[in-house]
């Protein structure tokens, strides 16, 4: 079994992109890995050639024209799709804001070699944490996706869908996959708030409409506050991310008893403790 790695980033150090620490926790899960790196306005290039050696690099321009609901991040995610030879059996995806706990490496590995001579598997569902506002707070209300899929087979008819979220297969069908009890840690939503605001400005110009909520945003930076629900994070955080935590410039604390619960989001919660759905939940996926 060979396991290629892939991803694609732009501007790393400006928008404060966790991309050396997403890289480096699946490394040890990876024969090669190849990424697309945008043309750039800071040293975005060189951060990523120190990583490590078995790192390929494709020097990419992003077409400003594909703005239709972010479809230039699917684009340049399937150029370094189609850099993976075809003698890798999976392809492991990673963002740039995403890391794998070490603590899950065991069991993504077993799921990958369950699932190797089995070709109506088209991939692997992973769970995901979203962390809000700084690594102690995760958002839990229904309007963040729960699961997305994160390693697929080595097949051409296999691309990027939509703004990079997921992945379909032509002639657009949904992946066959199978979950897997691993967690992507997503770090999107920390960074200093000034930089996030940034971060929103830039990454709002890739789609034809806008994306955030205008609630979000006050002066020149980003009101963490403006959340709905959130709980405090108790778990761990993986090993690869610890040093952004020791050096976490910004302060951000929430009242949990201050948490929003629409009724809406309520009457989901209550479908799934009853019923195992959430109702009207995106599904860019079927489980098999």
């Amino acid at each position: 079994m060979k396991v290629s790695g892939f991803s694609f980033i732009r501007n790393a150090i400006k928008y404060d992109y966790p991309v050396v620490e997403a890289v480096r926790s699946i490394l040890p899960l990876c024969d090669d890995f190849y990424i697309a790196v945008g043309r750039s306005d800071d040293e975005t290039l060189k951060l990523i050639q120190s990583i490590d050696p078995k790192i390929s690099i494709l020097e990419t321009v992003w077409d400003k024209n594909l703005r239709k609901g972010g479809e230039v991040l699917a684009s340049e995610t399937n150029k370094a799709l189609k850099m993976i030879p075809s003698d890798s059996t999976w392809c492991f995806y990673i963002q740039a804001d995403e890391v794998v706990h070490e603590k899950d490496h065991e069991a993504i590995y077993e799921a990958m070699q369950t699932w190797k001579d089995h070709p109506e598997v088209d991939g692997l569902l992973f769970n995901y944490i979203h962390f809000y506002g700084s690594y102690d707070y995760v958002a839990t209300s229904t309007q963040w996706y729960r699961k997305e899929i994160r390693v697929i087979r080595n097949n051409p008819s296999i691309y990027s869908y939509k703004d990079a979220q997921g992945f379909r297969k032509n002639p657009n069908l949904k992946l066959k996959v199978k979950p897997v009890n691993a967690h992507v840690y997503h770090y999107g939503w920390v960074r200093h708030p000034k930089v996030q605001f940034n971060k929103h400005q830039f990454f709002g110009s890739l789609y034809d409409k806008n994306i955030y909520r205008n609630g979000t945003f006050k002066a020149e930076e980003v009101d963490y506050g403006s959340v709905d629900l959130l709980e405090r994070f108790s778990g761990s955080h993986p090993t690869y991310i610890k040093n952004r935590i020791e050096k976490k410039s910004w302060h951000f604390d929430h009242d949990l008893s201050k948490n929003k619960s629409p009724l809406k989001h309520r009457f989901k919660k209550w479908v799934e403790k009853h019923f195992g759905f959430i109702p009207w939940e995106y599904r860019n996926y079927k489980i098999i």
